[in-house]
């Protein structure tokens, strides 16, 4: 951890050589603050939403309707976490293009574009069109209509990070996404299955 404007800050879990806005595929996990199973309940090994469910959907579908080079290949909601295969695919868009739908390659080509600071602070800034700017971009969404209709101005929904994960192979790809489609059936045992509370 390291000290900013007096208070402790964690270091990224990411690769400081990878540039996290690069054309690719990415395994993210966004999990609920403290794990709370808020977001439905699996019934029959099915995923089935409640209201703040709902929202999520709604706000994560809404998140790629607003930027462009962003897909989603596959995703589950999950009563306290969300997985999704996230595609960020640059190529096919300038701003007199209409969006399309082809996919980013597998193999990154080129080099990582090295980690930009803010001038005053020296703290890492988030690149636009990334990984994290649209993860945070969803986060504050979702919060924000989760916390409208719940009455529960300031409350957190989220965990304050999320994992990733570089997507290398056609393989890989192909057994996140099976991983993904099994995992409401898979609950049970699924080690996110720990806290019984509701958002």
């Amino acid at each position: 951890m390291t000290l900013y404007k007096n208070k402790y800050r964690i270091e990224s879990a990411r690769l400081s050589s990878r540039d996290y806005a690069a054309n690719g595929y990415y395994f993210i996990t966004i999990c609920t603050h403290n794990r709370e199973c808020g977001l439905g309940k699996i019934v029959n090994g099915r995923m089935l939403l409640s209201e703040t469910g709902e929202i999520v959907l709604r706000e994560w579908n809404k998140s790629f309707e607003i930027r462009r080079e962003l897909y989603c290949d596959c995703f589950v909601i999950m009563p306290n976490h969300i997985h999704a295969v996230v595609v960020i695919d640059k190529n096919d868009h300038d701003d007199n293009t209409v969006e399309t739908h082809s996919r980013a390659s597998l193999q990154n080509t080129g080099r990582a574009s090295l980690r930009q600071n803010d001038p005053k602070s020296g703290v890492a800034l988030r690149r636009p069109r990334s990984v994290s700017s649209f993860v945070a971009g969803f986060k504050s969404s979702a919060t924000k209509q989760i916390n409208e209709y719940r009455h529960t101005p300031g409350m957190p929904v989220w965990q304050p990070r999320f994992h990733d994960h570089i997507i290398r192979n056609e393989n890989e790809l192909n057994r996140i996404r099976q991983y993904i489609l099994h995992n409401p059936a898979k609950w049970p045992e699924d080690k996110f299955n720990s806290v019984k509370n509701t958002l």
